[in-house]
């Protein structure tokens, strides 16, 4: 079982390695959620999202795609466009998945190389993304 700390790491390149790792039959939890960082235009990244959650079916609205405001449930929503969960194969890896908001006292992060937000481009947090979706604790 692969523990990842969200805390400061950069969204995409956490989710492809999270992905691919998950399709190779490994368990992958992520711990931290709310701190993941998505880099690029705040508010270019609000309003897609804010976009998405606007989107609905017109003939029948219970059709329409749903997306989360919960920050744990917004990364597992995020990661699975990165999975063929149409397939079987894509819908395993999918439940190998679990991600936390918080940090469990059960899990402890282990040491993975992945690429931490340098603190220089333009960016937002999960959490902050989410409260502008009108998520409050």
């Amino acid at each position: 079982m692969i523990v990842i700390d969200g805390t400061n790491v950069i969204f995409g390149r956490m989710a492809t390695f999270v992905a691919k790792k998950a399709l190779s039959g490994e368990d992958v939890r992520i711990i931290n959620a709310e701190k993941i960082v998505l880099t690029g235009n705040p508010s270019a990244i609000i309003e897609k999202y804010l976009e998405r959650r606007r989107a609905k079916h017109t003939g029948n609205p219970e059709l329409s795609p749903k997306w989360p405001r919960v920050p744990h449930m917004l990364i597992k929503r995020m990661i699975r466009g990165m999975l063929p969960w149409k397939t079987a194969r894509g819908k395993s890896a999918y439940k190998r998945i679990i991600v936390y908001s918080g940090n469990p006292k059960e899990l402890k992060a282990g040491e993975i190389a992945l690429k931490k937000y340098n603190g220089v481009s333009p960016h937002i947090t999960v959490q902050q993304l989410c409260e502008m979706m009108g998520y409050t604790k």
